[in-house]
């Protein structure tokens, strides 16, 4: 499974230099001779991406100055996952084409789950996001990629405590939704989470900025991850064939019982938890559905 996803096994960052000089000052050589870049620092994470991006699909993209800034292969592997769960793990059977339409909750200014997803499968999006600013960037992203513009849809959440409230429409379904929802609860807890890791990272801690940027919404949202999921879950039971899968991920494995139980108040249909892991990076996607197939 993933033999697809072309960041899984590495990638040849010195290749992409000639294609992409910018990345070129922030390609450097690991204790293994190998070539990677500084992930501290964030102008080498943005311009790794748009690299990337560029390469692998084709895309122009770009973030404000403290946005979040996604980590490429991982946001693909999502994508991935979800292709499996759409086709059992067979790639033959994956669906493609405009006929697969997707909601991505929350897609920031970055809205690098419908353009990727748009690239690879040729899938449609509509991605919604609380955040005017972030909103207004995400649609330029689309604008600018003339190939897959007319296969993502953006719109403004009005209530950033609502999930598919205010955003979808009478009689609209979705084969699947995502999210990746904000860490944490509040500004505070998001800059000590950030102090944290830039003190793994042996960085100073003057700046508690994240190499991967983000605010905001981006990092924090009422009741953090949990209460995020939770609140999609009790809107999910409201609208059951809104979309066949319900997803999202889950960054915290401690963070599975309160859902699960959340989960078995509404009594879906089927429920899945699959695990995600690039480089020490782990993660989880949680699925269910209130329909039998």
């Amino acid at each position: 499974m993933h033999a697809r996803n072309r960041f899984r096994d590495g990638y040849d960052f010195s290749r992409l230099i000639p294609a992409h000089p910018p990345l070129a000052p922030f390609v450097v050589q690991n204790p293994h001779g190998q070539a990677t870049i500084n992930f501290a620092e964030p102008a080498a994470v943005m311009a790794l991406n748009q690299a990337l991006l560029r390469d692998a699909y084709g895309l122009q993209w770009s973030v404000p100055a403290g946005a979040l800034c996604p980590a490429v292969p991982g946001r693909s592997d999502y994508l991935h996952y979800l292709a499996d769960l759409f086709s059992g793990g067979d790639d033959a059977l994956i669906p493609r084409g405009p006929q697969v339409v997707i909601l991505d909750l929350g897609t920031g200014a970055n809205c690098i789950y419908p353009v990727v997803g748009a690239s690879e499968y040729g899938w449609r999006f509509v991605a919604t996001e609380c955040d005017q600013a972030a909103h207004r960037w995400a649609r330029q992203i689309v604008r600018i990629n003339f190939g897959i513009a007319a296969l993502i849809e953006a719109r403004h959440q009005p209530d950033p405590l609502a999930c598919f409230a205010n955003v979808t429409q009478p009689g609209e379904r979705f084969a699947a939704c995502m999210s990746n929802p904000p860490f944490h609860a509040s500004a505070e807890e998001a800059a000590a989470g950030s102090l944290r890791k830039r003190r793994n990272l042996k960085l100073s801690p003057a700046a508690a900025t994240l190499n991967f940027g983000g605010s905001g919404g981006e990092l924090w949202c009422a009741g953090g991850e949990v209460g995020f999921i939770e609140r999609m879950i009790a809107e999910s039971a409201a609208r059951p064939q809104l979309c066949f899968w319900f997803t999202t991920l889950v960054s915290k494995s401690a963070h599975l019982p309160r859902l699960r139980r959340a989960l078995a108040r509404v009594e879906p249909a089927q429920v899945r938890e699959v695990e995600m892991a690039q480089g020490q990076k782990q993660s989880r996607i949680l699925a269910w559905t209130f329909q039998r197939a």
